[in-house]
């Protein structure tokens, strides 16, 4: 009996698991805080029920959420408009329907297009909620139905779409993302509550191929597939971790951003909490979309918004506060009162305001009322400061542009060539602006300044000829020899911190030579070889990342010099497109430079193989260089001319996503040049013209560069096939043009089947191909123009003969 009674006690704790982790049988329901409030997946992973909002007790979410740790973040919601109250009730109803009903019994959310008569419901480790049939057939999901995320196995078909929410709350917030049924993947804005959408400011370009948007577990990457179940779009960049060891979910931000995040699954850090961390996000500039419909933007009227590590950066200008103090992006506000036309004000303009210069700042999107030119700076700050309608004016190259609030889009860039201007209370008893915007004003009243300095300083010194005044001759020789030691510390780490090379000023790992010897095993398997040195393979750390390592050669002058050029541009970039620099090592003689290890190699060895790559994976790659392309030209603090683009200095990572590489080669210039003149640089075949003839070298020289690539990409072959001879294909840029011109894409591209299938998009690419190509550079486009043409944002139209201006 005692035996028997022990194996009851055994027996016990099973049944209470079996019976928590069982399917939901009709008629069973959950209450809001009440002592069952959710149902389990069976390993506990998933939870499925009533989540307090705010750790309140009277509103709650249903939803789906991550019950093993400690943030429980949420998944699935239903009723994020409309919390459910205390002791309202979730039942999976006799008849089959899914209902949540307040404790009046009026109802709150139900499961909606039931396609069958619902037998038992069941929370699954996936994260999904389903209600199924007799045939165990899911006729209604949570996959099928999301809110604002995503996970791993779950799969977005045509026309589905997710919604982000609120900063503050889980009511809808103002950012989709679509799979259209026309296959593209977008993402807009909607004017709320009507839901109207704005123009799209992300779009895949699969239009009429892409079919779902699948988030694979096996290797937790996210890509856009065609009906076949070919890849036509890796969303996913960079190294990811696996899904045996990180929980991962995908989720449409209230910041308009789309983003990947991981979480490992048993901590490791001593308080065992450890937080979400960012793998890819896209787009990467949300804030600079060119559209007039663009309604009020990511960061709402009258804001600014910044790029800092491809996430939105929302503020307001000063003396401007957010509508919503908990909402970024809410908008902004004036805090003094603009009196308009009415006249009823009393003072000048000059007495009642001031015009504060806004830096690296423009509302490009912004309906401007009234230009005026020709006209000076100050003429355009005078006309708005006496413009009773007036609010800001933007003045570039004798063009003055009034606006009036309500401005919008507004965006702080480095390479904006604008000067914005603001009309501001003259009152010095203004409030500050407690929600600064990313950059500030360059008079008057700077966020974060102190504008009583001077009066500090004169209290420092009081305080100062007290102490001395006060004390006995004794101790004011101790503070004064003190005071004097601290000065030359003070000087000593200011001119070693001036002396100190410009490497070291980035955030970049710095390693001893003697890290990276024993990293690559004493430099044993080479990568590659460049102009100024070998590229080896290494592995780092603990966890054993792969890095290659470029060692370069003892050229004292120009090795040393590209080193430090190096370390400067790609220390400072980052987007997908680029290859990251992971650290250095600047020891004696000895300079190496570190990178994150590309799995895939090479484009040369990509495109020129002995099998013909995939058609969607070449012009994805394609695609990929051009909008790195276009960061290192546009987007970057200091603009960057590569000089050497080539297949050899194109890598592929895991993804196959296209990653620019070597800028060693790279010409910088500062942002208000735009050109320089120097020695021939870069490899034959890619080089533009223009470096032949002695002319002002600009970024339209990796443009050319780019289109012979892109040619090379289409053909799978080679810009120069010296065995050819005197044939006219040795020479790839005169071959397709002379094809184009006589209608012989197919001999270009020999018989690709899957180029042939898509000739809309072959004869498209031809075309931005020679428009790159172009002998003049003033005809080529810019990298910007470039990707809007292949994205097929652009027309592209006839373009003339490359070399019409040898003829």
């Amino acid at each position: 009996l005692f035996s028997l009674f022990l194996l009851l006690l055994t027996l016990q704790p099973f049944s209470v698991f079996s019976q928590s982790y069982s399917n939901v049988s009709l008629g069973e329901s959950l209450s809001a805080g009440g002592n069952t409030s959710s149902w389990l997946s069976p390993s506990g992973e998933f939870a499925f029920g009533f989540h307090s909002i705010n750790n309140r007790d009277d509103a709650f979410l249903l939803a789906i959420w991550y019950d093993k740790i400690p943030e429980k973040t949420i998944v699935w919601y239903a009723n994020g408009d409309k919390p459910a109250p205390k002791g309202s009730k979730l039942q999976l109803t006799i008849n089959g329907g899914l209902e949540l009903n307040n404790p009046q019994g009026e109802e709150i959310w139900r499961a909606q297009s039931i396609l069958g008569v619902v037998t038992y419901a069941a929370m699954l480790d996936t994260g999904n909620f389903v209600l199924v049939d007799s045939n165990s057939v899911h006729i209604w999901e949570s996959f099928k139905n999301p809110s604002d995320t995503i996970l791993p196995t779950q799969i977005l078909e045509l026309g589905s779409m997710l919604s982000s929410r609120q900063p503050t709350n889980y009511s809808k917030g103002r950012v989709q993302l679509r799979l259209l049924t026309d296959g593209n993947l977008v993402m807009n804005t909607v004017a709320l509550p009507s839901n109207y959408a704005y123009a799209a400011y992300y779009v895949s370009n699969t239009f009429g191929s892409g079919y779902q948007v699948v988030f694979n577990e096996s290797t937790a990457t996210i890509h856009i597939q065609s009906q076949n179940g070919s890849i036509l779009l890796d969303l996913t960049v960079g190294s990811i971790p696996s899904t045996k060891t990180h929980y991962h979910r995908a989720t449409i931000d209230f910041n308009g951003v789309f983003t990947q995040y991981a979480r490992p699954k048993s901590s490791s850090s001593s308080n065992g909490y450890e937080s979400w961390s960012i793998g890819w996000s896209i787009p990467d500039d949300v804030c600079s979309f060119n559209s007039q419909d663009v309604g009020e933007g990511i960061c709402g009227y009258n804001s600014i918004c910044r790029i800092v590590q491809n996430r939105p950066v929302c503020g307001c200008p000063n003396q401007y506060t957010l509508v919503d103090p908990n909402n970024t992006s809410s908008g902004c506000k004036p805090d003094f009162i603009l009196q308009g036309c009415n006249g009823n004000g009393t003072g000048t303009p000059e007495i009642l305001y001031r015009m504060d210069e806004l830096l690296d700042t423009a509302w490009p999107n912004s309906a401007d009322y009234q230009r005026r030119a020709p006209y000076t700076e100050a003429d355009c700050k005078n006309s708005c400061l006496y413009d009773c309608q007036c609010a800001i004016a933007t003045f570039r190259d004798g063009n003055c542009w009034k606006k009036s609030l309500q401005v919008r889009n507004g965006r702080q860039r480095s390479d904006v060539i604008v000067k914005a201007f603001l009309k501001v209370s003259a009152d010095k008893n203004t409030p500050r602006n407690p929600h600064p915007a990313p950059s500030v004003p360059v008079d008057h009243n700077i966020p974060g300044s102190n504008p009583n300095g001077e009066e500090k300083d004169k209290g420092l010194f009081s305080v100062v000829a007290a102490v001395l005044l006060g004390s006995s001759i004794f101790f004011n020789l101790i503070f004064l020899a003190a005071i004097f030691m601290g000065v030359l510390v003070y000087y000593k780490k200011l001119k070693e911190k001036v002396q100190k090379p410009s490497s070291f000023e980035t955030n970049l790992h710095s390693f001893t030579y003697k890290d990276l010897e024993d990293a690559t095993d004493g430099f044993k398997e080479e990568l590659g070889r460049g102009a100024f040195g070998v590229v080896y393979k290494g592995v780092l750390g603990l966890d054993s990342k792969l890095v290659a390592v470029k060692k370069l050669d003892k050229v004292v002058q120009e090795g040393d010099k590209e080193f430090k050029t190096e370390l400067s541009v790609i220390g400072q970039t980052h987007h997908k497109n680029l290859v990251k620099l992971v650290g250095f090592c600047e020891e004696g003689q000895h300079r190496l430079l570190v990178y994150e290890f590309m799995s895939n190699g090479t484009l040369a060895g990509f495109l020129f193989g002995s099998s013909r790559p995939d058609w969607n994976q070449r012009t994805q790659i394609a695609f990929g260089i051009a909008r790195g392309l276009m960061y290192l030209h546009e987007e970057c603090s200091v603009q960057i001319i590569h000089c050497d683009i080539k297949p050899q200095n194109i890598l592929l990572d895991d993804c196959y996503t296209a990653r620019i590489s070597d800028f060693g080669l790279a010409k910088l210039l500062m942002t208000d040049k735009s050109r320089t003149n120097t020695a021939i640089r870069g490899t034959k075949g890619y080089i533009a013209p223009e470096w032949f003839r002695h002319l002002p070298i600009t970024v339209k020289v990796d443009v050319y560069s780019f289109g012979v690539m892109l040619l090379e990409i289409i053909c799978c072959r080679k810009s120069v096939e010296l065995e050819m001879g005197g044939d006219e294909r040795a020479i790839l840029t005169d071959w397709a043009y002379y094809c184009y011109q006589e209608g012989r894409l197919d001999a270009l591209v020999e018989n690709d089947i899957e180029a042939m299938n898509n000739m809309g998009r072959l004869e498209r690419l031809f075309k931005v191909a020679i428009w790159c190509i172009q002998e003049e550079p003033s005809l080529r486009p810019t990298m910007r123009k470039v990707v809007q043409m292949l994205e097929g944002i652009t027309e592209v139209s006839e373009p003339p003969h490359p070399y019409l201006f040898s003829c």
